[in-house]
């Protein structure tokens, strides 16, 4: 990425991953009131309101522990417009009707709309593969699960107790059946064309 200048509310970000409790209790105290201010407002109460911050803070946390991320912009107005947004697509689903995002009714600089926006594909992303992945049979979940944490093929092999041969070609074909899966998903596409 370069030079890229972070913010100096990254803090924030490294504390989630460190699950630093006194700088996510200032998250808590300097944030979450807006959000909770804003949800009351909008059709909700205080406890659909903490349920859309803990939600939040789960996909920058998994964001941040998966990708990387960095912010480059302030965490108050990138965190207050990703639960906004996750509060309007849930008054779009509970109401069936199309809910207008105003991004007039807060300011937020350039910045904090893409990192918004780039948090909400991954996570729409992580979603669909959870999904999927939940379709696949037991024994292709039990394998990929492993490799997910154990990098040798043949640790994976012992560990499972299967030869070396077995376990490598049952690998390529449940990634093959979880890749066929995700493509054939109606919400594939639509990812596909956000990116």
């Amino acid at each position: 990425m370069g030079n890229i200048k972070l913010h100096t509310d990254q803090k924030y970000i490294e504390a989630l991953l460190k699950n630093d409790t006194a700088v996510l209790k200032e998250i808590y105290e300097n944030f979450a009131p807006k959000v909770v201010g804003y949800i009351k407002k909008n059709n909700g109460d205080a406890s659909r309101a903490q349920d859309i911050i803990q939600e939040t803070l789960i996909t920058i946390y998994k964001q941040a522990r998966e990708k990387g991320l960095q912010l480059t912009c302030p965490f108050d107005a990138y965190f207050f417009l990703l639960c906004k947004r996750k509060w309007l697509n849930e008054l779009k689903k509970s109401s069936g009707k199309e809910v207008t995002i105003n991004e007039g009714i807060v300011s937020v600089d350039d910045e904090s709309v893409r990192f918004a926006e780039e948090t909400e594909i991954f996570n729409a992303k992580h979603e669909l593969f959870t999904e999927m992945f939940d379709q696949l049979g037991k024994a292709c979940k039990e394998l990929l699960k492993v490799t997910f944490t154990i990098k040798s093929m043949e640790e994976v092999a012992q560990k499972l107790g299967q030869s070396y041969a077995y376990v490598r070609k049952k690998k390529s074909l449940c990634i093959g059946q979880l890749t066929q899966l995700v493509q054939n998903a109606p919400r594939f596409n639509q990812l596909k064309n956000l990116l």
